[in-house]
């Protein structure tokens, strides 16, 4: 779309996967603008979308794309196994600074680290489900640090709040598993917790991380990695706001925030909560 005039430019058909199934979840433009990171969901693909925008030119790259229901890592693994990786819907894409290394979070756990200027694109990290919890959807860069996190929701997973602390470079196809390890920041498997969106504030001292399960956010100082202070949500406007994506403006003086609403699609098996009153929910 053109920012300025909110006009559609293009519309672009992504490949199906098994089945013909296919859903994008998530697509996000490398910083160097040379593609568009896609997480087709229920087709369990990760394509790339070229683009330049000088000539408004957007190609979907087929000899790109990586089937992560069926590919094998460099380590001779199934990239989706029962006990490593048990459901590879691609969730969100996270691309480091220097557009090349995109970490892919998994619905079913695990994460991918791919190297996305590759035709086709090679994972050069494979992580468990051990290693990465479930349902990742969002990071943030301070540095040579790569903050992911994963969360709640599915059947699979109700519950979960982890945020990691990755490098961003030590990729490579030939390390072993797990190989360059993230450090945990934060592990929190109480009722309700369910991590997703975060953003960057105060000149990237603070990283915000999005409970939408329990109405809150996490700040965490990305000079320690400690956690500093939670923010509540819920209030006058919404007893139950449950955010779920974060965005800080260029300007850094305001935190623009989703909210679920009261009929989530997916990845939301609480019966109580989907009984609550619409009333009860801010839009």
């Amino acid at each position: 779309m053109d920012a300025l005039t909110r006009a559609p430019i293009d519309c672009i058909r992504t490949s199906p996967g098994a089945g013909g199934a296919r859903q994008v979840h998530f697509a996000i433009p490398a910083p160097d603008e040379s593609y568009l990171a896609v997480a087709n969901q229920n087709g369990k693909l990760f394509e790339r979308i070229d683009t330049d925008y000088a000539t408004n030119t957007f190609v979907l790259n087929t000899a790109a794309m990586i089937n992560l229901a069926t590919c094998i890592t460099p380590n001779g693994i199934a990239c989706q196994d029962a006990l490593v990786r048990p459901d590879n819907a691609p969730i969100c894409p996270i691309i480091e600074s220097t557009s090349r290394y995109v970490f892919v979070t998994l619905r079913g756990g695990g994460l991918f680290v791919v190297d996305a200027k590759r035709t086709p694109m090679e994972i050069v990290a494979e992580y468990d489900v051990d290693t990465v919890h479930p349902n990742g959807c969002l990071g943030a860069q301070v540095g040579e640090k790569m903050y992911v996190d994963s969360g709640g929701g599915t059947t699979g997973h109700l519950y979960g709040a982890d945020v990691y602390a990755f490098p961003v470079t030590g990729f490579s196809a030939s390390n072993p598993p797990n190989v360059p390890a993230p450090r945990v920041i934060l592990s929190d498997t109480s009722e309700d917790a369910d991590a997703h969106g975060a953003t960057l504030t105060g000149r990237q001292r603070y990283l915000w991380i999005a409970d939408r399960g329990r109405n809150f956010l996490w700040v965490i100082d990305t000079s320690t990695d400690e956690v500093v202070n939670e923010i509540p949500l819920a209030g006058a406007a919404s007893d139950d706001p449950t955010p779920d994506l974060l965005a800080t403006s260029p300007n850094g003086s305001h935190v623009f925030m989703s909210l679920r609403g009261p009929n989530p699609l997916t990845a939301d098996p609480t019966s109580a909560r989907a009984a609550r009153p619409e009333s009860a929910w801010s839009r």
